[in-house]
């Protein structure tokens, strides 16, 4: 998850924290299941201009059955736009993460604000109802220096910050 509630605004019996779900799923080897699919606890997003209101929406990866590794890369760029990649394809492209709907039950109202734009929160790994192995997770900041001129400059930066160049 990402864009997260922070954990301790939650209620004890609230049972999902309203955040951007990317929904990691294995095959079952009886056909097409998507993995970096989208579910929306407490939340909407538009595509293309469009609200999308619906809970969850598939992406168009391929299915993994099996045991396997496989890479899945979450690019946030804030309250902007955010992809899901598997093994270096975009699947999934979104904008505009923001409060709204339904789906998260037992919530403090003053923790959903329906249209608020997400632009930053927690990010959280889970289990829902089988196990999961992460063989390694990495964050990387997108906000730095982007004066090509200072030694602190990284291309990878996509949000300004003047402040890290000195």
């Amino acid at each position: 998850m990402v864009h997260g509630q922070p954990g301790a605004s939650m209620r004890r019996d609230q049972d999902f924290p309203i955040s951007i779900e990317v929904q990691l799923l294995g095959g079952l080897g009886k056909g097409p299941r998507t993995t970096a699919n989208l579910c929306t606890p407490g939340t909407h997003v538009e595509m293309e201009g469009n609200l999308i209101t619906q809970h969850c929406v598939t992406s168009k990866s391929k299915t993994y059955d099996g045991d396997q590794w496989v890479r899945v890369e979450v690019t946030v760029l804030g309250g902007d736009e955010i992809r899901h990649s598997v093994n270096g394809e975009t699947v999934l492209v979104y904008q505009r993460p923001q409060i709204g709907g339904g789906t998260v039950n037992q919530f403090d109202p003053a923790m959903k604000p329906d249209g608020t734009i997400l632009t930053g929160g927690s990010i959280s790994l889970q289990s829902e109802s089988h196990p999961i192995e992460f063989r390694k997770v990495e964050l990387l900041n997108l906000a730095g220096c982007m004066d090509p001129k200072s030694p602190r400059f990284r291309k990878h930066f996509v949000h300004s910050d003047p402040t890290a160049c000195r």
